[in-house]
């Protein structure tokens, strides 16, 4: 696999493919970034993009995590004091979980974010950006009805720093899209250039396949869960022998979450997958890539039942180090 395949695996969209392709050429000693808030533990959204950003240390790059404690603050998830305790806790498990410490810089944004320069520059964009631009933009950050002045400066933050941490990548969930767009557009009306951005899929709400997975709706997977907990939220998830989506009654596309987990976070971080099977059930499977089980589900050969067992060992065992660090 060269550079640009590794970059870019299992992205869901490239922007763009020729500036990506350039850093691609030349990736030792580049940067790339994710922004986190600080709000509890490692959870299925966090692992996701953290599986990417170890894809990019692989490639060569360096990493920086922002852990974003003035954004949680302005998005109301608690005092200075305990959004950093929460960001200590994160540090340690984002280095468990396989993010390479001597290629990783945690960076809190209160380092930078309150400087006057920084400040300066957001008020600058504050007013080169319209209040319907900037509402788009916080879409994916709004909780409930009622939007608050903090949230709308949010994203505008969000584009600050894509400069302010001097990286050449934005890394961040396909629902980040937006807050990247407006970086690109905001970013040249302050005299600062462009970088290009990679986004991760969604994955489906685990119980119906409709929706996003979220920890604060519904069933996620998380970094506290037990072996036990793991193995029921998995045994639960709706998983029918496909990859394809269906469509609900709404017009929704139904997605398979047990097949996007094995290739958005277990292929990409383990060579070999074995489903145990009793020998009267034809023994067990061994698959060295996700295109091997889908097509073995699709054939009806991997029963959804046995994928999910292998599923839920795999995801354990990528959770325990962090686990252990939350237990210490």
């Amino acid at each position: 696999m060269d550079a640009y395949e590794l970059i870019t695996r299992n992205a869901d969209e490239v922007v763009t493919e020729d500036e990506v392709r350039t850093l691609a050429n030349d990736p030792e000693g580049k940067r790339a970034y994710v922004g986190y808030e600080p709000s509890g533990v490692l959870h299925i959204g966090h692992m996701l993009t953290a599986t990417k950003l170890i894809d990019l240390q692989e490639a060569g790059f360096e990493v920086t995590v922002l852990l974003a404690d003035v954004h949680a603050y302005l998005n109301d998830k608690g005092s200075f004091e305990e959004i950093r305790e929460t960001a200590d806790r994160m540090q340690a498990q984002f280095i468990a979980y396989g993010l390479d410490e001597d290629k990783t810089e945690f960076v809190l944004g209160s380092e930078f974010q309150l400087d006057e320069e920084y400040t300066l520059d957001l008020h600058a964009a504050e007013l080169s950006t319209t209040l319907s631009r900037a509402k788009r933009s916080m879409a994916e950050i709004q909780r409930g009805d009622h939007a608050k002045v903090s949230q709308m400066v949010y994203p505008l933050m969000q584009a600050l720093d894509i400069e302010y941490l001097d990286v050449d990548l934005a890394v961040g969930g396909l629902d980040q899209r937006k807050v990247h767009m407006l970086a690109r557009e905001t970013l040249p009306d302050l005299d600062y250039e462009v970088r290009p951005a990679l986004h991760t899929p969604i994955i489906a709400d685990l119980s119906t396949g409709v929706g996003k997975m979220s920890s604060s709706d519904g069933v996620t997977i998380s970094m506290d869960d037990t072996t036990e907990e793991i193995s029921e939220k998995v045994n639960d998830a709706y998983c029918p022998p496909t990859a394809d989506p269906e469509p609900t009654d709404d017009g929704e596309d139904r997605e398979n979450p047990v097949l996007q987990l094995f290739k958005y976070h277990v292929f990409p971080r383990v060579s070999t997958v074995v489903v145990e099977r009793p020998d009267e059930y034809g023994g067990d499977l061994e698959y060295d890539s996700y295109e091997a089980l889908e097509a073995e589900m699709e054939s009806g050969e991997l029963h959804p039942m046995d994928a999910k067992g292998a599923l839920a060992d795999a995801l354990d065992d990528l959770i325990e180090p962090g686990r252990r660090k939350l237990d210490a």
